[in-house]
């Protein structure tokens, strides 16, 4: 038993440690001295018979076999967290959650979201990952990814958070200037501002319903990976956009943009909450996405 419980020790050691920038942060985390942890650091790697970590005061890496067992530790720990939590559901909630966002959603509504979750329930963690890719790798480190648009992979449960879809629009300058399109074929005449998700040497727009999609093909002379960048470029006046009504309704209510092609209908791309579709999901990830979808709605109007 002793030996179990000081396995189980290094475990929670060893993941703060690793989390952590430096050895002084993890001291300090620890509430401890540096020289305390090099010494229990260098007293683990001796009972395993490796090293797990190039260290110095200011920096800290990890060797190959030292992300191995940072991987090992860190399932350990949400399992150990995830099985106090199925046996008491009034515990608080306590752990760490990894989210990934896309960029836009994630500066403008997910972060300050989770911020307030984490005022809710000070004991829990939560490391938010912003990336222009949404995560579709269900083996990947994180718990719970915040994306826009549906996702079909069996590994994978996806809840919606909120409505959404993508629509065509530019500053009334550039239709001035340009014209307005009257069909989506018609778009392909204009200046397109493209958002780059990917390594594609073409951006593709979508038209008509869910089971009826029309693409067309765009081209333009701005592309960009960041979102805002790409809506300044519109409000600016320099060609047409396609971005989602969550994040341009605001612009269209001010009248910095106008919307184009009103008439024509665009498919669903929902704000979804993607996890696991293993059988068990923690707690704690089942009431940060419940929190999400109860909060977007006073932050994003009914579409």
């Amino acid at each position: 038993m002793r030996k179990i419980d000081a396995a189980t020790d290094d475990l929670f050691f060893f993941e703060m440690v690793a989390t952590s920038p430096s050895l002084t942060a993890a001291a300090r985390e620890m509430g401890t001295s540096v020289s305390t942890v090099s010494k229990r650091l260098s007293h683990l790697e001796k009972r395993l018979g490796v090293q797990l970590i190039q260290r110095t005061t200011r920096r800290l890496t990890l060797t190959s076999e030292g992300e191995r067992y940072a991987r090992g530790v860190a399932a350990i720990a949400d399992d150990l967290v995830a099985l106090e939590d199925s046996l008491s559901e009034r515990s608080e909630l306590v752990g760490r959650i990894r989210v990934l966002s896309t960029v836009g959603l994630g500066r403008h509504h997910i972060a300050p979201l989770v911020a307030q979750f984490c005022i809710l329930h000070p004991r829990l963690r939560v490391e938010l990952d912003l990336s222009p890719l949404p995560m579709s790798n269900p083996d990947a480190p994180f718990d719970v990814a915040i994306r826009v648009g549906t996702l079909q992979d069996s590994r994978l449960r996806a809840k919606r958070l909120r409505r959404n879809r993508r629509i065509v629009c530019a500053a009334p300058e550039y239709i001035a200037r340009a014209g307005t399109p009257a069909t989506p074929a018609d778009v392909r005449g204009h200046n397109c501002i493209v958002l780059r998700e990917n390594d594609g040497r073409y951006a593709a727009w979508q038209f008509g319903s869910d089971d009826s999609i029309t693409t067309v093909e765009v081209e333009g002379n701005l592309a960009a990976t960041d979102g805002d960048v790409v809506t300044q470029w519109c409000c600016d006046g320099h060609g047409l956009m396609m971005r989602s009504l969550w994040h341009v309704a605001p612009l269209l209510r001010s009248g910095e943009l106008v919307q184009v092609l009103a008439d024509v209908p665009t498919p669903s791309a929902d704000i979804m909450a993607v996890h696991s579709a293993a059988e068990h999901t923690p707690r704690r990830v089942d009431e940060l996405i419940h929190f999400l979808a109860a909060q977007l709605g006073s932050r994003i109007d009914d579409q």
